[in-house]
């Protein structure tokens, strides 16, 4: 009969040994270290090469709701990822993550905590989520997709914005779109084809949000002008008009973290817009199944 001891004993070693309150401190530093690293790692080679710029806004447009850190570490790990969330979240869901997948470690805010000179500050932790093309999904159920109309889209772009928006039947310089400085005031090209009207009203909408924001941006203008990318490509409208081949000279000479501003503004006045949209598109949703009901 073979001796199987060996077996045994090797099961044993090969089980993880406790870790004091310190080693696990050090152990979660490490990773948060590792994932800091990362986000700034990828900053760098997403705003110095367009072929990886414009992926990144495809990504942060299906992942409004993500950081822009956060979008940098998905886009490092799965640029593909469409829908995330937690191991407990798809199981909650009846989705289940298959076999032989790793998370994608992204930040999540912790406790707050006080720095030397006094300041507080958030601590944050390392969380592990999933893409939905790691889950089973054979059991899970999938709420349907809304459609809009293209008037749908262009009337929640513009309703409830913070400013004037006007038609007018000519713009100097062929502008499909221009803010007057003095009134903030903005007034679109009439007779245009929807996606430029959308993108021209986004674009200028965009520069809106920039300029109240309050926060410094190396150019306004690209900024909006990406805001307005990510809006296009959220919400189905034809991007083929648009062009980074400028974004690494813009970058140019940028540290991480610099970038990493930058590309959370871009991602905060895309979404300030979006939110505003997706109020008016639940309005708009409420009322017409209210009219189908009666």
């Amino acid at each position: 009969m073979n001796n199987l001891d060996d077996l045994l004993n090797n099961a044993l070693a090969e089980e993880q040994p406790q870790l004091s309150k310190e080693e696990y401190a050090a152990k979660k530093k490490a990773e948060r270290e590792e994932v800091f690293a990362l986000s700034d790692q990828t900053a760098l080679e997403v705003s110095a090469d367009e072929g990886k710029f414009q992926p990144f806004l495809d990504l942060q447009a299906r992942l409004d709701r993500y950081s822009a850190v956060n979008s940098l570490l998905v886009f490092a790990q799965n640029p593909e990822a469409s829908r995330l969330g937690s191991f407990d979240y798809w199981k909650s869901q009846n989705g289940f993550v298959k076999p032989g997948q790793s998370g994608i470690s992204i930040l999540e805010p912790g406790k707050e905590y006080e720095r030397e000179d006094g300041s507080t500050a958030v601590g944050y932790n390392v969380k592990k989520v999933f893409d939905i093309s790691q889950i089973d999904t054979r059991k899970l159920k999938f709420a349907p997709t809304p459609t809009y109309t293209e008037r749908q889209l262009l009337g929640a772009l513009i309703s409830k914005a913070p400013v004037k928006i006007s038609g007018v039947d000519e713009l100097s310089g062929d502008l499909g779109a221009y803010t007057d400085p003095e009134t903030g005031s903005i007034y679109v090209r009439k007779g245009m084809e929807f996606s430029d009207t959308f993108r021209s009203v986004a674009q200028e909408l965009a520069c809106t949000e920039v300029n109240r924001g309050g926060k410094n941006t190396a150019d306004p203008q690209f900024t909006a002008y990406c805001a307005s990318y990510v809006l296009c490509k959220k919400y189905g409208v034809n991007t083929k008009s648009f062009n980074f081949e400028s974004a690494p000279a813009m970058f140019g000479g940028f540290e991480a973290q610099d970038v990493k501003g930058e590309l959370s503004q871009i991602r905060d006045a895309a979404e300030n817009i979006s939110g505003r949209m997706a109020r008016q598109l639940e309005t708009q949703n409420r009322a017409a199944k209210n009219n189908e009901a009666r």
